[in-house]
């Protein structure tokens, strides 16, 4: 057999999005051009990798056995780059990290020192819901994961970094005066998906607190909902970390209802049994060593509050 590791990266793109035109996509390749790599890599098999049924792409029972023995393949290929640069004294390597959506106001204040210490890291990052993030754990789709909740049923290990507080944002209007959690009842509140951590908090406070939600919208991330509150659609339970221009301009106000802040911790976990790289026990020698510095220096603002 005469494979090679380009056309397994592309036969694994494809049995990931289960197509041609999205793994050309996501490869930055033409279709014609994923198209020949599949088709080289089939030539030397008898058995069929994929078929066609309809209009949809279906991988086989081979060609799912086949993608496993692939990514084993290709990890070892990893190593073995790995284990050259470290014969030359650099880290080198890939680095996966998910993050809940709210996270991306804290991972690039974190990743930063890494990447001025370790250049020819690559460095990925995938920002998605709590139960996406939770499921790249499970699957050991990431090497690390930011999260404000640690989720249950795993086995991990964590490095704490620093304090999530939430409080109900709303537009800087002088209607917009909430004195007691039951005032949440006057205004339109503004929920993140389910699945959403964030969600979770705050449907927390108001049972808590007993307040009955009479007008509600849903909407799919904090940016979204950041733009509901500056068009004055409502009010919702917000990180502080992500309002910080907004609070700067007094464009959006916080307000601090009895109960409030919320507050979560965020914390960068991995699987306690993941076997660590070079890069990768790098990357938390670099957060431990660097975090309360960076808490200082980036978010210390957020203390007034």
């Amino acid at each position: 057999m005469n494979y090679t590791l380009h056309q397994l990266k592309v036969f694994l793109k494809v049995v990931e999005l289960k197509s041609i035109t999205k793994a050309s996509e996501a490869l930055y390749l033409t279709q014609p051009a994923v198209s020949i790599q599949i088709k080289k890599l089939q030539d030397q098999f008898e058995l069929p990798l994929t078929e066609v049924i309809g209009k949809q792409l279906y991988i086989t029972e081979f060609g799912k056995v086949l993608a496993t023995k692939c990514e084993k393949i290709i990890e070892a290929a990893d190593e073995i780059k790995d284990t050259v640069s470290q014969y030359k004294g650099v880290v080198t390597g890939k680095l996966k990290i998910s993050v809940v959506s709210t996270g991306k106001y804290v991972i690039p204040f974190f990743i930063k020192p890494f990447m001025d210490l370790y250049p020819e890291v690559e460095i990925s990052v995938n920002v998605s819901n709590k139960n996406r993030v939770i499921k790249d754990l499970q699957n050991n789709a990431t090497d690390f994961a930011l999260v404000s909740i640690i989720p249950e049923g795993l086995k991990l290990k964590k490095i704490e970094l620093m304090e999530n507080k939430l409080y109900f944002a709303s537009k800087n209007t002088a209607v917009n005066r909430l004195q007691t959690p039951k005032d949440l009842e006057k205004v339109n509140l503004l929920f993140r998906e389910s699945g959403s951590a964030t969600r979770d908090v705050m449907e927390q406070y108001l049972k808590e607190h007993n307040v009955q939600v009479k007008n509600a919208m849903e909407l799919v991330s904090n940016e979204a909902i950041k733009q509901a509150i500056y068009a004055d659609v409502g009010c919702s339970l917000m990180p502080i970390i992500g309002l910080r221009l907004a609070l700067k301009n007094k464009e959006i106000k916080v307000h601090k209802l009895e109960g409030l802040p919320m507050v979560t911790k965020w914390n960068l976990v991995y699987l306690s049994e993941k076997k660590l790289t070079t890069a990768h026990q790098a990357f938390i020698n670099t957060i431990r060593q660097k975090k309360e510095e960076l808490i200082h220096e980036h978010f210390n603002w957020s203390l007034e509050y």
